[in-house]
């Protein structure tokens, strides 16, 4: 079931290179496995030199999804610490939501089989 995920990678003061491209594409192909109901995700890398070193890259993610979408952002002194970074963070706030739902369906579960006892 290998169907193309729609990514859109784009850069801000900073150039996209082919490698980088396909190191954003491999990391967020991760969230598209755990998370197959993902619209779109949109990753936004941005290189601002008048930052500090520590914060001149940051790497902004906005996923599509049914139900809100959600959205992120890191900052880090490397292009791609600051990508890898965001996809853990995405990846958790996916975890956390699927918890949520599933928490959500087992109580509705729960009260419509105290309503019918």
């Amino acid at each position: 079931m290998n169907h193309t995920h729609d990514l859109i990678v784009s850069g801000i003061h900073l150039e996209l290179t082919p490698s980088l491209k396909q190191f954003v594409k491999d990391k967020t192909e991760r969230l598209f496995r755990h998370e197959e109901r993902i619209i779109r995700m949109r990753v936004e890398l941005e290189c601002d030199p008048k930052q500090d070193v520590a914060h001149r890259f940051t790497a902004k993610g906005h996923i599509s999804i049914n139900g809100p979408d959600m959205n992120a952002a890191v900052a880090s002194d490397e292009c791609h610490k600051a990508v890898a970074l965001l996809v853990d963070k995405l990846d958790r706030m996916l975890a956390k939501r699927a918890q949520l739902f599933k928490t959500r369906r087992h109580r509705i579960t729960a009260d419509v089989v105290d309503e019918a006892a």
